[in-house]
């Protein structure tokens, strides 16, 4: 249809009318050129940090990452833009980091279990529960090496004492005691429980029941408020790392290392004075088979420290 206009028309007006139309599609083909760079330049802004955008005389926009590139005439009016990796985060997106930032500390903080003292002068006491069958009320103390439980919950709880027992020798002002050395198979105190406590079985001055000591505590964070009467325990094992192998920090495999050591270094002197006084027997054979008790714990530790990666240093 549009040959038969044209032969229609004169030949000078064919001319400049073709001349026309390829001046029209010049310009569409330099503006789709022209749309084509901008979109290329967005899509390269996007991908580098600092980038630069300049208009030659034609008309044409131009994006470059490196300023060398520009021309040195259009240096002067070269925009400078940044992408968006570097535009500063909406205001409610800073406000969902913040939330998330503050859920996830509150996650990995320990949640501790807060039980109640009984105060009696300087001591403080608290509920424990031996085997989920006995309830007493037991002295609290942070010092002691051993949980204490009395002989007569020691017979309540079916456990057998005789010359294999292991010991522990405790020095009076008049003689040596040995106390027995047994392993509880739970003590709860509120909701912290431990498994498998070693316990000395005494029977303590005055009317106290037992005695809480760091054969339990040393598995928690202890703390005492004594105004108000609360004791809260913060479980010591978390999420195992570089800082806390096998989920413990030092202070814990420290506590632990000492607590064998220093009981078998008590026995050890025990022997040697037995076997130089001509001690005898039976208390020779006691004295030696707690130190087998605890060698073996002490190198049932090692071994656990080993897999989790503790240091030398911890285990002195």
């Amino acid at each position: 249809m549009l040959k038969e206009e044209l032969r229609s028309i004169r030949p000078n007006q064919s001319r400049r009318l073709l001349g026309r139309i390829s001046i029209m599609l010049r310009d569409v083909k330099m503006r789709c050129t022209s749309v084509l760079i901008i979109i290329l330049g967005i899509l390269v802004a996007s991908s580098y940090g600092e980038m630069y955008r300049w208009v030659d005389e034609k008309g044409t926009v131009y994006f470059t990452d490196d300023l060398s590139k520009i021309p040195e005439k259009y240096r002067e009016e070269v925009e400078t833009r940044k992408s968006p990796k570097e535009t500063p985060a909406p205001k409610s997106q800073k406000i969902r980091q913040s939330l998330l930032t503050t859920l996830t500390t509150r996650m990995a903080e320990p949640k501790g279990v807060t039980v109640d003292l009984v105060r009696s002068g300087d001591v403080s006491f608290t509920e424990v529960i031996l085997n989920e069958r006995i309830k007493q009320y037991f002295v609290v103390d942070t010092g002691a090496s051993f949980t204490n439980i009395s002989r007569e919950a020691a017979r309540e709880l079916g456990i057998t004492i005789d010359e294999n027992t292991p010991v522990i020798p405790i020095n009076t002002a008049s003689s040596v005691i040995f106390n027995p050395l047994v392993k509880l198979r739970s003590i709860r105190v509120g909701g912290a429980e431990v498994e498998n406590v070693d316990v000395l079985v005494h029977n303590l001055p005055g009317r106290s029941a037992g005695l809480l000591g760091n054969s339990f505590l040393s598995k928690f964070k202890v703390v005492l408020d004594s105004v108000n009467g609360k004791m809260t325990l913060y479980a010591m094992k978390g999420i195992s790392s570089p800082d806390q192998p096998g989920g413990y920090g030092k202070d814990f495999w420290v506590s632990q290392f000492h607590l064998y050591t220093r009981a078998l270094d008590e026995l050890n002197r025990m022997r040697r004075r037995y076997e130089g006084n001509g001690g005898s027997s039976s208390e020779l054979v006691r004295v030696n088979n707690a130190i087998r008790y605890f060698e073996n714990q002490l190198n049932e530790l090692e071994r656990r420290a080993s897999f989790a990666g503790v240091p030398q240093n911890w285990r002195q």
